[in-house]
């Protein structure tokens, strides 16, 4: 049977706890995941830390765009000195140019201050105007994978860009895809797709427990929680895939 890894991303500690009860393969920690993801706290780091399967921090150290100005590098590398004195297995992190695709130089300067670490090209990807060219501009910069929705809103969406990504990777580099990726929409993912590797937040949506919070403007309606029995089932699928 074929093991295809199973990456989830998760924001807190609680997201932690149920993603290795559940079996995950690998952890993508961040913080506001609401916001695609931002660079979790030294504390939640610190604690990741501890545990016995790889994590990966994000590096984005604020929502918006990926287009990073001088004040924004010096933040990010900071970040990384963090999250290589913790003891992390590596970092997730993209920069747009002005024009959408990839800020090469900048990426250079990220990843040369990341050695040692490992390195995930995150959904910055997603933009770029030219999927081959950026997988290229990727293998050269030695990440380790892209993760991609291949440029839509949901990966089942842009699977067709996402086999054609694949195709242009050649096995030089994992392609892994995120972005809707649950129990419902799995093994259409796979029927289409030769990949090693899927990334999923595993949640469920939680409703909040005190209308006050709602109403003051603290917290959502809802939220997302990772869940255990969600990622344990994901990654039996997974591990059942022929």
């Amino acid at each position: 049977m074929t093991n295809i890894l199973l990456e989830v991303c998760v924001e807190d500690a609680a997201g932690l706890t149920a993603a290795v009860e559940g079996g995950a393969d690998r952890i993508e920690l961040c913080s506001a995941l609401s916001v695609g993801g931002l660079t979790p706290s030294p504390g939640l780091i610190s604690m990741a830390a501890k545990l016995d399967i790889p994590v990966y921090a994000m590096i984005r150290p604020r929502p918006g765009d990926f287009v990073f100005h001088a004040d924004d590098i010096s933040v990010m590398c900071a970040e990384i000195d963090t999250v290589r004195a913790a003891g992390l297995a590596g970092v997730v992190l993209g920069v747009s140019g002005r024009h959408g695709g990839l800020d090469v130089a900048t990426l250079r300067l990220l990843v040369e201050h990341a050695a040692g670490l490992g390195l995930t090209l995150h959904r910055a990807f997603d933009l770029v105007p030219d999927f081959a060219e950026a997988v290229e501009i990727a293998v050269d910069l030695g990440f380790e994978r892209i993760l991609t929705s291949g440029g839509a809103k949901r990966a089942l969406e842009g699977v067709d860009a996402l086999a054609s990504i694949i195709t242009a990777a050649d096995g030089r580099i994992s392609i892994m895809p995120g972005s809707g990726v649950t129990l419902d929409t799995i093994d259409a993912l796979l029927a289409r797709l030769a990949v090693g590797e899927v990334h999923s937040s595993c949640s469920i949506d939680q409703p909040a427990h005190d209308p006050r919070l709602v109403s003051l403007g603290f917290v959502a309606p809802s939220a997302k929680r990772t869940d255990a029995h969600v990622v344990r089932k994901l990654k039996a699928r997974l591990t059942a895939t022929p």
